[in-house]
């Protein structure tokens, strides 16, 4: 560093975090720093506490115990600096404004809600849209998109505001493999070019591997973080588990299996790495 190069605060500093959530405690406990620029992939089954340390993280779910900084201040503080892409909801088929409209509200509006509000950037937001596939539809109304379309425009909408962070809720859901892929692309391009750090919540660490830093895997109201060939390894996740698992790869892909006598594919135990046998996204 030189001496003229002042140190990054920080985008993420958690100390001591707890959470529970009706009476269930869902993580205690956590210690956690993410630097700028860093890409950190959050795994863990249904129920785990992904979605609940993101609401942590944007000051809309309050802890049991520890603290968040965002940025060296509350989480609150920081939402000017935060792009986040929700977790996939269908959109009301009745609701009129158009793609582009939703995508501009990354530029004035409030990025966790609507805004009718603010100047037109027409340039950018066309950028946005083609940057991630949306140009054929972003004049249709979103309310009758389907749901791989609705979500490419809420990538493009959180990628537009220029973030110093992204938080991710599973933003490939409904993608084909083509756009998983373009827009994992987009996120790492971002965070590369400008020191955005990323937050990617996902059941399937497999699209993103190459681009990822650290994991942090939640399971029941235990975690472990560090680099994915530490984390995603059989002994670490029967440990996190405290049952039996074995972790393979194959042709580049991680796949997690809960062991048992009569063989993943019988008992229903074959699953991408962070999905629990027998859950859903």
């Amino acid at each position: 560093m030189s001496a003229r190069t002042k140190p990054q605060t920080p985008p993420i500093i958690i100390e001591q975090a707890g959470l529970s959530l009706g009476g269930r405690e869902l993580w205690q406990g956590l210690n956690l720093t993410v630097a700028p620029g860093e890409f950190l992939a959050v795994l863990g089954p249904n129920g785990s506490g992904k979605t609940s340390l993101l609401r942590a993280l944007l000051g809309l779910t309050e802890l049991t115990a520890g603290s968040i900084q965002i940025f060296g201040g509350p989480p609150a503080a920081g939402r000017s600096r935060i792009g986040y892409i929700p977790q996939q909801k269908g959109f009301d088929p009745d609701l009129s404004i158009r793609g582009r409209d939703l995508v501009h509200f990354g530029l004035d509006g409030n990025r966790y809600g609507f805004s009718f509000h603010g100047r037109r950037t027409a340039t950018r937001v066309n950028q946005a849209i083609e940057a991630v596939g949306a140009g054929a539809f972003a004049d249709a109304p979103v309310g009758l998109l389907s749901g791989g379309e609705q979500q490419r425009l809420r990538v493009a909408q959180a990628l537009l505001s220029e973030p110093d962070l992204l938080l991710c809720d599973e933003p490939l859901l409904s993608l084909d493999l083509s756009r998983q892929q373009a827009v994992s692309a987009l996120i790492d391009a971002r965070r590369r070019r400008a020191g955005t750090a990323v937050v990617f919540v996902t059941h399937d660490i497999n699209p993103i591997l190459p681009m990822v830093d650290r994991v942090l895997y939640l399971v029941g109201n235990r975690w472990a973080v560090g680099k994915p060939d530490a984390i995603l390894t059989s002994e670490h996740l029967s440990e996190l588990y405290n049952a039996a698992v074995d972790v393979m790869r194959l042709h580049g892909r991680i796949l997690v299996v809960a062991a048992g006598e009569s063989g993943p594919e019988e008992q229903g135990h074959h699953h991408q790495a962070g999905h629990k046998p027998g859950e859903t996204a």
